[in-house]
């Protein structure tokens, strides 16, 4: 930490048996009316602009709009980390990279994942009567023992890492196509890549992989047919539910539908379309919760960081006090940054009857809040002997408040420095700096001033303080190490591995969950 600069930011399906096999919706007579549901989306490199009710400008995603007009909208709101896995970790488990171990993200051939005396928000709820299911990208080890059907999750359906990190049958910017190369060291057919030397990408219904290469084209149907299904039928059952969605979208522009998409990083027509494809997935999973469980299910969408860059004019991660930017919107590239292009993520939360309509909350918030809220609102306890770097927001959610954190913490995700170590300090309205800074940022205090003398004590005693806490705290390390050999593959003798199981009755390896 050589130098310290700080900057003003500015106060301010249908249910067959075969379908969900052996996952058990049985209703107990304790739980029905008592406990709220609830449904948690979370986005892949959504920028802060790319929300329409953020950012004037942005025009393809009504059905968010809709929800922020019908909720809450939070315009302070951030990312725990500004890369998938740490994200991920920290929304799961309320806790900083540097208390669950993820400070960077999982490989294909990653042994490791979240660790495993990690306590999950699936297994807090599960213990607390919950059904719980994971539609989407997991990200948080996919070998053994880190599987989501062993982390709290009695449904699963999805991919279990980003969409770009395997080849596929359907193409697209940044998504190789599957063809195997030659065995031997020959060299690819061409140099365009028409064959691909790592396994495809596989899609998972619990413990199976059900169809490698998966087919993008569709994906996004097909979770929130998945998504709507659960949701049905949980509400059916009469069983408090936790769903919880993470989005492919927007982490590169995506060929989930079948229009063709341009690799010309000056065409916004991918990343809108893929926007509108997103908001439309989003639209399908509230209008279930509408029909089916509107007054008793609390939903809250939001972003698992920044995006890599700014997507045309429009996807820019930007905050909402344009009066002390200095530079274009958006500006530099952002993902991995402690940047608020970064971290800084929109968010909405939806609960008729308890949120109250069309408000915008200026409350410094965070991913890693969304665990203590949850568990508070599910009448659960906090996992013991251990400290939580969120904060229970119910107040500020129903209206009572507008008082979120003093401080928040933005850790290095892998733009310069140590893995996980916290570079950046919020404190308040003010942003200290411990690596870089981005000049597009706001206006950096004179450091002579006396303003900058009386807030630096304070962003070093908050930093101390942390740092003392995580000493003393019952912390985790994560298993980074590589193997070839946990590579996903449902066909080891293929070079690529493909498969596809057609008959949902031959999904047969989940768990039976009974309360």
């Amino acid at each position: 930490m050589a130098w310290l600069s700080l900057k003003v930011l500015l106060v301010g399906v249908s249910f067959l048996g075969c379908l969900y096999p052996l996952v058990d919706f049985c209703f107990s007579g304790e739980t029905r009316g008592q406990k709220p549901n609830f449904v948690i989306i979370l986005a892949d490199d959504m920028g802060w602009g790319d929300l329409g009710a953020n950012w004037a400008e942005t025009k393809d995603t009504a059905n968010l709009d809709k929800m922020a007009a019908e909720g809450m909208r939070f315009v302070d709101f951030h990312a725990a980390a500004s890369t998938c896995s740490p994200s991920r970790a920290s929304l799961l488990t309320g806790r900083l990279g540097l208390r669950n171990g993820v400070t960077h993200n999982f490989a294909v051939t990653s042994v490791g994942g979240l660790p495993l005396n990690e306590t999950t928000l699936a297994e807090v709820l599960r213990e607390a009567g919950y059904v719980t299911g994971m539609i989407g990208k997991w990200h948080l080890g996919h070998h053994s023992s880190y599987h989501p059907n062993f982390r709290g999750f009695d449904y699963y359906f999805g991919i279990p890492y980003s969409h770009d990190m395997g080849c596929t049958d359907t193409p697209g910017y940044n998504h190789p196509p599957c063809p195997a190369c030659p065995r031997g060291d020959r060299p690819p057919r061409s140099p365009k890549r028409d064959c691909y030397t790592d396994v495809a990408l596989p899609l998972y219904e619990n413990l199976n992989i059900v169809e490698q290469p998966v087919n993008l084209s569709g994906l996004a149907q097909r979770y929130a047919e998945k998504a709507t299904q659960f949701i049905q039928r949980a509400s059916t059952s009469g069983r408090p539910f936790l769903l919880y969605v993470g989005l492919a979208h927007m982490h590169v522009p995506v060929p989930f539908t079948r229009t063709p998409l341009s690799a010309d990083p000056q065409d916004c027509t991918p990343y809108a379309s893929g926007l509108r494809e997103m908001d439309s997935l989003v639209g399908q999973i509230k209008d279930r919760v509408d029909r089916t469980a509107k007054e008793n299910t609390f939903l809250w969408f939001t972003g698992d960081n920044g995006p890599w860059a700014q997507k045309c004019e429009l996807a820019g991660s930007v905050g909402p006090f344009t009066g002390l930017w200095q530079a274009q919107q958006g500006g530099s590239p952002a993902k991995q940054t402690t940047w608020e292009g970064g971290h800084r993520v929109p968010a909405v939360a939806y609960w008729p009857g308890r949120v109250p309509i069309n408000v915008t909350s200026t409350a410094l918030l965070s991913v890693l809040d969304i665990f203590p809220t949850v568990v508070a609102l599910a009448g659960a306890s906090l996992p013991p002997g251990r400290c939580f770097d969120g904060l229970d927001a119910s107040e500020v959610l129903f209206g009572g408040s507008q008082t979120g954190h003093r401080v928040l913490f933005h850790p290095n995700s892998g733009a310069a420095g140590e893995y996980g170590a916290l570079q950046t300090v919020r404190l308040e309205h003010y942003k200290a700096f411990y690596v870089t800074e981005d000049v597009a940022e706001a206006v950096p205090l004179e450091r002579g001033s006396a303003e900058y003398q009386r807030v630096l004590p304070k962003v070093r005693e908050a930093l101390a303080d942390i740092l003392q806490d995580v000493a003393h705290d019952n912390i985790s390390r994560a298993d980074y190490t590589q193997d070839p050999s946990v590579t996903p593959c449902c066909n080891p003798h293929q070079i690529a591995c493909r498969c596809h199981i057609t008959s949902q009755t031959d999904v047969s390896t989940s768990r039976h969950i009974r309360k």
